[in-house]
């Protein structure tokens, strides 16, 4: 004869049996929301002026749009970094080979070259702006920061004036981080959720200045791949102006499956 399950019995198992699935479930999804993403920087997309200082952050628009072809011949999908952090921090989908497209300072090219090859595979950018840029006759105008807004790009702080953080007193690294970000809301009237490390340099005391701010998140030009563990010190790919197409794979193939 079996023995009789009591219903406080069957009660008790049902309850252990639903705390193991969702316990597994739980951990299951935690894993999937801290795959890796690769984050890439480019800086000036334009040709590289003969007797330039430094022609590797240059990137031809040539280079530039077979860069991204090549993206979306092989299945990679550009999305913002908010988006990407949204999936972090909780869960929302991310496209299975989900890749960031990130601008720093605030160069014409980003919006006449870059953002028309953007556009034609419907991706957004991501705009690290330091605010100087608005006024120089270089650097992006207010106008075309709004076009790229307009086109779904995300807008982020790169400071105001584009200084080593680590080398400032508090108060003035608190004016460079929290003032740019405060001057870009009010400018544009988006969120401004991110930072981006002038140089990639930071230390503890400006990493702080980062949280205080509000922001969730910042990026550095430290090489690899976005990681939901380092949300204040997201690694990135650096785009090159000698990588050309082949080592612009090179580069994605030896850091992504």
């Amino acid at each position: 004869m079996r023995p009789r399950v009591t219903v406080a019995q069957a009660t008790a198992i049902l309850v252990v049996a639903a705390f193991l699935f969702t316990t597994g479930a739980g951990s299951a999804a935690s894993s999937a929301r801290d795959r890796a993403v690769p984050i890439l920087m480019y800086h000036v997309i334009a040709d590289a002026p003969a007797g330039s200082a430094y022609p590797n952050l240059f990137v031809s628009p040539a280079d530039f749009a077979a860069q991204m072809d090549w993206l979306a011949t092989h299945g990679y999908h550009a999305v913002t970094l908010h988006r990407v952090y949204e999936h972090w921090l909780h869960g929302l989908p991310l496209p299975a080979q989900a890749v960031v497209v990130s601008f720093d300072d605030g160069t014409m090219g980003q919006q006449i070259y870059a953002a028309p090859v953007l556009r034609a595979l419907h991706w957004p950018g991501v705009l690290n702006l330091k605010v100087n840029a608005l006024s120089s006759p270089l650097a992006l105008p207010v106008w075309r920061v709004r076009k790229l807004l307009a086109a779904g790009w995300e807008l982020d702080a790169h400071s105001l004036t584009h200084p080593d953080l680590t080398r400032l007193d508090d108060a003035e690294i608190w004016r460079q981080v929290y003032g740019s970000r405060v001057d870009l809301q009010q400018m544009f009237h988006v969120p401004v959720d991110f930072f981006c490390y002038p140089a990639g340099k930071y230390d503890a005391r400006v990493v702080n200045a980062v949280e205080l701010a509000g922001y969730v998140g910042a990026t550095t030009t430290k090489y690899g791949l976005g990681r939901r563990r380092d949300l204040y010190t997201l690694s990135r790919i650096r785009i090159d102006g000698v990588d050309h197409l082949a080592g612009f794979a090179q580069k994605l193939q030896s850091l992504t499956p």
